[in-house]
């Protein structure tokens, strides 16, 4: 049974980077999620000469923030492909990053390596939470601060999620929904045994360039983001994708902010 998680586990992985690697991830980013990493950053309060690790960074969007606020900053992520458009973004800002390919499921890192540990839209990802939140905790220093934003099941985002998975595989047993990081009842139980005491708040991000019509925006996403240029082809094979395009688009025609869940935490 081991042996055949494991395999799963990591053939998920490597799907799961394809999956990243497609279509224009730092467009995407620019456009939906960029005004989150500063936000984190300042309410964690990342000071000069911390050790910040931004965990399942993609382009950067909390590390260079976090690098620009004066830390010494590691940005992880399980799809190094992204990393050109980082360096590239962090040259812009005038801050240096270091860019490590790794899983956030297995941090190739010392314990207690870290002031902060930040993840913005990135850990939820991981299949297993319990393992991902021990690496989490793991490589926090007593008295380090950690902050992780993700979507929240209610909001628009969640409801994206859910329509999307509608017509995908199921997942292994293995992978639990990465929604579920967006509710405060699981999060907690995640680090109920790791010595974080979490507290929770709620916001909102925008689009940054909201799209004509609902149309416009389900064609551009699937043609740009990841998880709906993998599944746009298997959709087509079986006569589904005009429904899919339809149920998107009436939810993209809302645009509706994208409500996401912030859990900031210290270590004792």
């Amino acid at each position: 049974m081991t042996t055949t998680i494991t395999a799963g586990l990591a053939q998920m992985k490597q799907q799961t980077r394809a999956v990243w690697a497609a279509g224009d991830f730092p467009e995407v980013a620019r456009r939906s999620l960029w005004p989150v990493g500063e936000r984190l950053v300042r309410r964690v309060g990342v000071g000069v000469d911390e050790d910040v690790l931004d965990v399942a960074c993609g382009t950067g969007n909390v590390a260079i923030r976090a690098a620009q606020a004066g830390g010494r900053v590691v940005g992880l992520d399980l799809t190094p492909e992204l990393f050109d458009a980082g360096r590239r973004l962090a040259a812009d800002a005038g801050v240096e990053v270091e860019w490590v390919d790794g899983d956030a499921e297995e941090l190739p890192f010392e314990d207690q390596s870290f002031d902060i540990v930040l993840s913005t839209f990135g850990v939820m990802f991981a299949p297993r939470h319990a393992v991902a939140a021990a690496e989490l905790t793991r490589v926090l220093r007593p008295g380090g601060r950690i902050g992780l934003c993700a979507w929240t099941p209610e909001g628009i985002q969640g409801e994206f999620f859910r329509a999307l998975g509608k017509y995908m595989p199921k997942p292994p047993d293995f992978a639990q929904p990465p929604l579920l990081w967006g509710t405060e009842d699981h999060v907690r139980r995640l680090f109920d045994e790791s010595g974080v005491r979490l507290e929770f708040e709620r916001n909102t991000v925008e689009e940054l360039e909201p799209f004509a019509t609902g149309y416009d925006a389900a064609d551009w996403a699937s043609t740009n983001f990841g998880p709906m240029m993998m599944v746009k082809p298997m959709l087509e094979a079986k006569g589904l994708w005009a429904d899919a395009r339809e149920s998107l688009a009436a939810l993209y025609e809302r645009q509706e902010p994208g409500e996401y869940l912030v859990a900031l935490g210290r270590k004792s």
